[in-house]
């Protein structure tokens, strides 16, 4: 297993959102259930995309939080 460096990360994310970008949009329903079970789809989807990346625990965020 190798190392995913912060910067490796940013590249993927940025390659797959390019990637993700690049299939037509479907349109919205105009109902509000078909609308809300659609957003859930994308959901689901997008979160398959990105589970497909290992990341190790070590791996940090870009940004620190402070209260």
């Amino acid at each position: 297993m190798s190392k995913l460096t912060r910067r490796d990360l940013g590249a993927v994310l940025s390659a797959s959102a390019v990637l993700m970008a690049q299939t037509p949009n479907q349109p919205l329903p105009s109902n509000p259930d078909e609308e809300m079970k659609a957003a859930r789809e994308a959901l689901t989807q997008n979160s398959q995309q990105l589970a497909k990346f290992e990341l190790p625990m070590s791996t940090e965020p870009a940004t620190l939080f402070k209260a």
